[in-house]
């Protein structure tokens, strides 16, 4: 364990090299922190982190900058995370209110933590296997024809146009529209299979074949959308960013859904910010990049992930803070759609 002192001069490495990537000497810590010691203290401080693993001289005659170790440290006592002032929380709270559904949310949602951060920005989109069903309606497009919309209670949209073996009145599609929203109204998604197995024998003989094939294409489509989607933005952000390894395989790694849905971490609570630093991600890829981030949800059920990926000399304070924000706003707007 290091003594205050230590961790005081860690923690102003840590802001010095964050704010000038410049490795970080002990005068120039003197001079800028009153840390309340001398230079030749602070210089024994340092050489102190530097056995422990805490900082690393990348060059002879050069200061220190911190290890992925320093900053996990420096992380994990942060005193606090800095809030967002009232002008942005306003702007963030306008800016996603605009949106129309939830594509739009996901969308904003990416543009503004990269705006904010300036970091690469990863939203997932809320899973299919923690939704329920809000909503279900068939519309007539033609006599054999009628376009099937699934509507879930995270927003979620699903849209397929179904082809009829036979033409069927449009009382008859109502009342098969009653019969499903009747039995799926709040039903989760991974239950629907099991919840319409016997909706045709509820119905006319006469309306049976037509009701298979809606129910066919219902659960095609849970099935064909079950996989977890993911949206990222604000890669133009990585071109001012410094890696010890190469931007290529940054990149390549943001390609690969699978790895992402991995980074963003594991369903937690919803307060809980996750923060992954260089060595601790499992991608050699990605041991240059960190990665914050917390989930969103309504009320107090988590429906998916988001957050930034960018250089491990990122300003922690600040991404944390507003990874945390713009989870929560997100979330109030899911449970007020």
């Amino acid at each position: 364990m290091l003594d205050d002192r230590k961790l005081a001069v860690l923690r102003a490495i840590v802001e010095d090299y964050v704010s000038t990537n410049e490795p970080v000497g002990s005068k120039a810590l003197a001079d800028r922190h009153n840390l309340g010691v001398s230079p030749a203290t602070i210089r024994n401080d340092m050489a102190a982190l530097e056995e422990q693993g805490y900082i690393t001289q990348p060059h002879t005659s050069a200061g220190r900058v911190p290890t992925d170790k320093g900053y996990r440290l420096f992380v994990d006592r942060l005193s606090q995370i800095k809030p967002l002032s009232g002008a942005e929380r306003r702007a963030i709270e306008t800016f996603l209110a605009g949106a129309v559904d939830l594509d739009e949310i996901v969308m904003r949602t990416v543009r503004l933590l990269a705006q904010l951060t300036r970091q690469v920005a990863v939203v997932q989109y809320p899973s299919l296997t923690r939704s329920s069903v809000r909503h279900v309606e068939i519309v007539p497009l033609a006599e054999r024809r009628v376009m099937l919309v699934l509507i879930t209670n995270t927003g979620r949209v699903e849209q397929r146009v179904v082809d009829l073996p036979e033409a069927i009145a449009d009382d008859r599609i109502a009342n098969l529209r009653a019969v499903l929203n009747a039995c799926l109204d709040g039903c989760g998604l991974s239950q629907v299979p099991e919840t319409v197995a016997d909706i045709p024998d509820r119905l006319p003989p006469e309306d049976r074949p037509v009701a298979a094939t809606i129910l066919s294409v219902l659960l095609e489509t849970l099935v064909e959308r079950h996989e977890e989607k993911i949206v990222f933005g604000g890669t133009a952000n990585l071109a001012a960013a410094d890696f010890s390894i190469g931007l290529r395989d940054v990149l390549e790694a943001l390609e690969e859904q699978v790895v992402l849905i991995r980074l963003l971490g594991e369903t937690g609570g919803l307060s809980e910010l996750t923060v992954r630093i260089g060595s601790e991600n499992p991608y050699s890829g990605l041991r240059g990049t960190s990665i914050v981030a917390a989930g969103y949800g309504s009320g107090d059920r988590e429906l998916a992930r988001l957050g930034v990926l960018g250089p491990t000399r990122m300003d922690y304070p600040v991404t944390m803070g507003a990874v945390r924000a713009v989870a929560r706003y997100v979330g109030q707007i899911l449970a007020g759609s």
